[in-house]
């Protein structure tokens, strides 16, 4: 399992749809927002690469200013471990 956390800069105008727009993407949460724009975001994905995939299209929301990967952390899920 990998879990990034990411600073999102949305339009300060669109941040409400750019927080409800990223919602609705799967393994995606917010957990605080700003009145200009800026939202704490969690990815939770199965892999490296769909981490990154999910990075991009976070990223390419429409009123998406930027988003900086903040911290990436890999654990094995409990049922694969040895």
């Amino acid at each position: 399992m990998n879990i990034s956390s990411l600073l999102v800069n949305a339009r300060p105008e669109l941040q409400q749809q750019v927080q409800d727009g990223l919602l609705l993407l799967g393994g995606v949460e917010v957990h605080a927002a700003t009145e200009k724009g800026q939202l704490i975001v969690t990815i939770e994905a199965d892999s490296d690469r769909a981490a990154a995939d999910m990075f991009t299209t976070v990223s390419q929301q429409p009123g998406v200013l930027s988003a900086a990967l903040v911290y990436h952390q890999f654990e094995p899920h409990p049922d694969e471990e040895a």
